[in-house]
């Protein structure tokens, strides 16, 4: 199978996820399940490449072994953090708004939407599936990156959901643990990891070709759905948030400033 067949055939396979998770959320008027169907369209991907992929399996199998286990973590924690609750502010915006149109909005502007996304951000999983390059020192840097990355990450889910979990921290700011370094360690861990991945991925050569995936995760992280989108009112609800904005890093870790 050649790069656009593979390229083909993933893509249909992530439009087979998220269509199938847009008539899901048809029936439980829900579009809050496409949070953690996204992480698991990614591991689908990474299946796929392995299955279909043609050159050296020891990068296939590491590749869907290391998405694999980002991709099935996450997808729980949103589960776990989702539960019991209603519809996302967002999409529930967009059903107020659209009416009896929004099973065909939500369609394309959240669940095909998100597919394309995905479809981009897997680049280097799908286009390092074919060369027949076998592991080097750049893999395992890339291994390394993304092992840190999924412990930042994990470590940050976890001690925001405790800070949420306590009653006393209604209104407060989590300004200890890795939240004292960044605002945002939980993103800056995806971070970690999918330019991990890549690094993987380059080193078969074909894979480098793929770095718009990791560059659009970054936008993503940094600008769109994550930290920016977070941030954009945050202050209003957490009167403590524009001190703690001056003193700490919005990505990248660093110390906080003083004073």
């Amino acid at each position: 199978m050649g790069y656009g067949e593979l390229m083909l055939t993933v893509a249909i396979v992530i439009a087979a996820v998220m269509i199938i998770t847009w008539v899901v959320s048809l029936v439980l008027r829900d579009a809050s399940v496409v949070d953690p169907v996204w992480p698991l369209a990614f591991i689908a991907v990474a299946i796929t490449a392995l299955i279909a992929g043609s050159g050296d399996e020891g990068r296939r199998i590491l590749i869907a072994c290391v998405v694999a286990i980002w991709g099935a973590r996450l997808s729980i924690h949103l589960l776990v953090r989702n539960a019991g609750k209603e519809e996302d502010f967002r999409y529930a915006a967009m059903r107020a708004k659209r009416g009896h149109r929004f099973w065909l909005t939500s369609l394309v502007t959240v669940f095909l939407l998100q597919g394309l996304l995905v479809w981009v951000v897997s680049l280097p999983v799908q286009l390092s599936a074919i060369p027949d390059r076998p592991l080097g020192w750049l893999a395992i840097v890339g291994a390394i990156m993304w092992a840190i990355g999924v412990v930042f990450e994990t470590i940050g889910d976890t001690q925001l959901m405790r800070f949420k979990a306590n009653p006393g921290s209604r209104g407060q700011v989590l300004n200890t643990g890795l939240w004292r370094y960044t605002r945002h360690p939980n993103y800056f861990g995806d971070f970690l990891v999918w330019w991990g991945i890549f690094l993987i991925a380059a080193e078969s050569g074909a894979g480098a070709w793929g770095v718009a995936g990791p560059l659009l995760m970054t936008l993503l992280l940094v600008k769109v759905s994550g930290a920016g989108l977070l941030e954009k009112d945050i202050a209003v609800r957490r009167p403590g948030y524009a001190d703690y904005v001056r003193r700490t890093s919005g990505f990248i870790p660093r110390p906080p400033k003083r004073g």
